[in-house]
């Protein structure tokens, strides 16, 4: 219980110190909805990617490179507008803006991708991301009515939405993401995106205010929005005081099932930092195609033998107060489920396990049942203990070698869906460090907890030894009880079948059934030795055997933009990666096998006409860019994945 005790009183401490609220010296940044030097050690730990690289003061995005960026070569071509790559589609059709070296990846960059396919017309997919075309991030958009074979943009007019909430006539937005899209069963789009504003000392407005808004596509299949945004929430910090709480990690789903009590209800839960240290998970419904929202209701009640440790905050809504990652998903009877990452568990020694939980609503989200346990999991390891100090209060996935450039924010989450045909049946996906193929019998054991809270292992480096694997837990009873509430994250069914890095999954069902997982993997070539990524798709029938298929035609380099100040590797590229399926399958994923241009230095002035060059970082990675990209996969009747196309 060392490690109980120790946050209690650290996070006890933090607390009080929020409890003083004092005019912020000059020169230091103000308190905000969000101050991310006011949050305690937990929420600091669950703070999704995209809050972190936009208001993190310590985050990439925020320094100012003070380094040699690296060598430079006239690149041979600077049209940076490739559309496939073998088998692979791009998604965002932009080509590729040259950004200043110390804004690598403003300008440039999408990442944590959603995808949904219209259940009426399946040719029909609307795809969503972080897209920072414009600089800052925006929720980036585009659809493709010819079943994934290509890809047009369209624009989400998210730069202001009604002022009526903080009494005036517009409420601007200076940055967006964490998307998710679904389609309703009448042809209709939605999409959500998380708003915020910046604050001082990053711009001259003092505004910290954030929100949650849902676009409707209005038959149009994805080619354009409704204006403006519908609020499912917001918090309003116009002034910088500190006070409001931060909306973060938003998810959506639409029941798009045609015999259910509740068909084409639009849901959407979030997780809420407050000042007081809290997180936990909320939703919203729209009974009226998003138009209008329900008030907020809690997701994360109370369960006192599952959530023992509250690391001395309070519990307003109960014991379980440490949540993040939501994601909502239905069933044909009209049941709402929404499973989570929870951190509220009680360990002791080097024991660092969390768990993943489960709340239902049978009365469209009105209410829900209390939290039940899908299984326990280990997420990834702390980086800077692995990576020589580096992406400080993040865990990741090191290479399983001596190199040090897997550096990205990486954490594991859950996914899940109800089969088609049959409602008693749940399946949640997710990612564990210990599994069956990573556990103390190979060379990976749990050993504790980093100073930033990240966990930590023995053999997280060596071939063969610790791994992260995506496991599936599966419920017979709708939702009451699953395969993983008892059974050991080494003896569950995963998904995949390597000593290797799987993660940043996504699962959706088939028409018929099929069980589909895609993530990235480091299952091929040098991949686990040198942070390579490839995406692949696992399939099955039973839920319990998995068919694997490499999605992409070629590895992907390990990501470049948004470096860290020493070693140009980058630190940012999602928190998460999606899937749709009806008759056939489309992962989606962040790619970076196309190269990042800059202007080359000393072109560009008085008889010196501009060229673009690529470059080498100093730690010998070739820039990239990082772009969307998906594929359409036909999987038979039997669960056997086919072509690629």
């Amino acid at each position: 219980m060392k490690r109980v005790r120790l946050l209690q009183a650290v996070l006890t401490a933090v607390l009080l110190a929020l409890l003083v609220i004092q005019a912020p010296p000059v020169g230091i940044t103000k308190a905000s909805a969000f101050s991310y030097t006011k949050l305690n050690a937990i929420q600091k730990r669950i703070l999704s990617g995209t809050a972190d690289l936009e208001l993190n003061p310590n985050s990439a995005s925020a320094r100012t490179a003070t380094n040699s960026p690296g060598q430079f070569t006239q690149a041979n071509d600077g049209s940076a507008c490739s559309a496939t790559l073998g088998s692979n589609v791009k998604v965002n059709q932009n080509c590729l803006n040259l950004s200043d070296t110390n804004l690598q990846g403003r300008g440039q960059a999408q990442n944590e991708t959603a995808i949904a396919v219209d259940p009426m017309q399946p040719n029909h997919l609307v795809a969503s991301y972080n897209d920072y075309r414009r600089g800052d991030g925006t929720c980036g958009t585009s659809f493709s009515l010819d079943g994934g074979r290509s890809w047009t943009d369209s624009t989400t007019p998210n730069g202001f939405t009604s002022g009526a909430a903080f009494g005036a006539a517009r409420q601007y937005w200076q940055a967006g993401g964490d998307t998710s899209v679904a389609y309703d069963t009448r042809g209709n789009a939605y999409l959500t995106c998380q708003v915020f504003q910046r604050g001082q000392p990053v711009t001259p407005n003092p505004d910290l205010s954030s929100g949650i808004f849902v676009f409707r596509s209005t038959g149009t299949a994805g080619a354009s929005w409704n204006f403006t945004g519908r609020q499912v929430l917001v918090s309003k910090d116009t002034d910088g005081t500190g006070l409001p709480a931060f909306l973060d990690k938003p998810y959506m789903t639409v029941d798009n099932h045609t015999t259910s009590p509740f068909r084409d209800r639009v849901y959407v839960t979030w997780t809420t930092f407050t000042t007081e240290g809290t997180a936990y998970i909320y939703a919203a419904s729209s009974n009226d195609y998003g138009e209008t929202f329900s008030a907020p209701v809690v997701v994360s009640r109370n369960n006192s033998t599952l959530c023992g440790n509250t690391y001395g905050l309070p519990t307003p809504n109960g014991n379980c107060n440490a949540n993040q990652f939501s994601d909502p998903f239905t069933g044909a009877n009209g049941a709402l489920y929404v499973t989570w990452s929870n951190y509220n568990n009680s360990v002791s020694g080097n024991e660092n396990r969390n768990q993943i939980l489960l709340a239902k609503s049978t009365d469209g989200g009105a209410t829900f049942s209390a939290p039940v346990k899908v299984s326990d999991y280990y997420d990834l390891p702390d980086c800077a203990t692995y990576q020589g100090g580096q992406d400080p209060g993040r865990a990741c996935v090191p290479e399983q070698s001596a190199s040090m450039n897997s550096v990205f924010r990486a954490a594991n989450y859950p996914s899940g869906q109800v089969r088609p045909g049959s409602n008693s049946q749940v399946v949640v996906t997710f990612g564990s460090y210990i599994n069956k193929h990573s556990k103390e019998s190979n060379g990976c054991t749990p050993a504790g907890f980093a100073a930033s809270g990240n966990n930590k292992y023995t053999g997280v480096k060596t071939p063969g030894a610790c791994n992260n694997d995506i496991l599936v837990s599966v419920s017979h009873d709708g939702g009451a009880t699953f395969t993983g509430t008892t059974t050991d994250p080494r003896q569950l069914t995963s998904a995949t079948n390597s000593g290797t890095d799987q993660f940043f999954q996504w699962s959706a069902f088939t028409a018929n059934g099929t069980l589909a997982i895609s993530y990235y993997d480091r299952g091929y070539g040098t991949d686990a030795a040198d942070g390579s990524l490839d995406e692949s798709l696992s399939v099955s029938q039973d839920l319990a055997t998995f068919e694997v298929q490499r999605v992409t035609s070629s590895s992907m380099p390990l990501p470049t933009q948004f470096p860290d100040s020493h070693s140009g590797n980058g630190t940012f590229m999602g928190d998460y990666n999606g899937l749709a399926a009806y008759e056939r399958v489309s992962p989606i994923w962040p790619d970076t096998r196309n190269v990042d241009l800059f202007l080359c230095p000393g072109t560009g002035t008085p008889g010196n006409p501009p060229r673009t060059c690529t470059l080498t970082t100093p730690s010998g990675l070739r820039a990239n860019d990082q772009e969307i990209f998906t594929a359409t996969i036909s999987i038979d009747s039997s669960g056997s994945n086919g072509s690629t196309g």
